[in-house]
C-alpha cells in the first residue's frame, strides 16, 4: 500500500484563518499537515498564496471553485492562477439549483465537466466534483450521483467525501471500488448518528476498509481532512483529527 499524504480542507479552520490566516497556516503546517486544500483565498493573490505555502513546506492540495469558474472564458483564468498556485486538482464543491434539480440539469453538468476536464487536462490539472448527502437521494426516479459520475469521463474526479456517503446510508468502500481510479482526492471526514461532534475515527466509518481501497484501486493522491463541528476549537480539533490518523497507520 502506498503512503499517501495528509491535507487540511482550510473551511474547517475558517474562522481562525478569517482572523489571522499566516498565523492559521503556520498552525497547521507545525501540526504536521503535508499541505491544505482551499474554500476561499482571503483576499490574497496566487503569488501570496503560494509563497505562503512555500515558506512553510505546505503544498496545495486541491481548490474549492464554483462551477461558474470552471465555464467559458472564465476557466482560462481560473487555470492561470491554480497554475501560479501550483494547485493541480480543481474541485467543485456544490452546485446551485439549476445545475442539479432535474436528471437532464445532471446530466447538462456532466457535459459542462467534462468539457472543463479535458481543457484542464491540456494543462496538467484535473477538474472534480464534491459529494454531500443530496447527491443519494432519489430525483425523478434516479440516484443523482450515479447518473453524474455515470455520464462523466473519467478524469472528472470524484472527491468523495466519505463523512457525507456514509450519512447518506451509502457504503462508500464500495463507492470507491465502483468508481475506481476517479478517488484522486478524498476527503475523510467522520460520521456519527449518536455524536455529531465525532472526530475522525471516532465514529461509525470502518476506515480499515476505507484505506487499502483508497491506497490500491482507488488512485488517491491525497488523504484530506475536513471536520465542520468541534467537540474542540477548529485548530485543537483539526489537531486531533491527525493524531487520531496517525494512530490509524496513515
Amino acid at each position: 500500500m502506498k503512503q499517501i499524504p495528509i491535507g487540511l480542507q482550510l473551511y474547517s479552520v475558517r474562522d481562525d484563518c478569517a482572523r489571522d490566516f499566516p498565523g492559521t497556516l503556520a498552525a497547521v503546517a507545525e501540526m504536521g499537515y503535508a499541505g491544505v486544500e482551499f474554500a476561499g483565498y482571503y483576499g490574497r493573490t496566487a503569488r501570496e498564496l503560494r509563497g505562503l505555502l512555500d515558506g512553510l513546506g505546505l503544498h496545495c492540495c486541491g481548490t474549492h471553485p464554483g462551477l461558474d469558474t470552471l465555464l467559458g472564458d472564465e476557466l482560462p483564468r481560473t487555470l492561470e492562477f491554480n497554475q501560479e498556485l501550483g494547485n493541480r486538482f480543481l474541485i467543485v464543491p456544490g452546485l446551485a439549483e439549476p445545475h442539479r434539480n432535474s436528471r437532464a440539469a445532471w446530466l447538462n453538468t456532466a457535459r459542462l465537466m467534462n468539457e472543463a476536464a479535458e481543457r484542464a487536462q491540456a494543462q496538467g490539472m484535473h477538474v472534480g466534483y464534491h459529494n454531500h448527502t443530496g447527491e443519494f437521494k432519489l430525483l425523478e426516479g434516479i440516484i443523482p450521483f450515479e447518473v453524474f459520475f455515470g455520464a462523466t469521463l473519467p478524469g472528472v474526479v470524484m472527491q468523495l467525501d466519505i463523512g457525507w456517503a456514509t450519512a447518506a446510508g451509502r457504503d462508500a468502500t464500495a463507492l470507491l471500488k465502483q468508481y475506481a481510479g476517479r478517488a484522486l482526492t478524498v476527503h475523510v471526514k467522520e460520521h456519527s448518528a449518536t455524536n455529531p461532534n465525532a472526530l475522525l475515527g471516532e465514529g461509525e466509518v470502518p476506515w480499515a476498509e476505507v484505506f487499502p481501497v483508497c491506497e490500491s484501486i482507488g488512485g488517491t493522491e491525497w488523504y484530506i481532512v475536513e471536520q465542520e463541528t468541534y467537540p474542540y476549537g477548529p485548530l485543537e480539533s483539526v489537531d486531533r483529527c491527525l493524531q487520531n490518523l496517525r494512530r490509524l497507520g496513515k
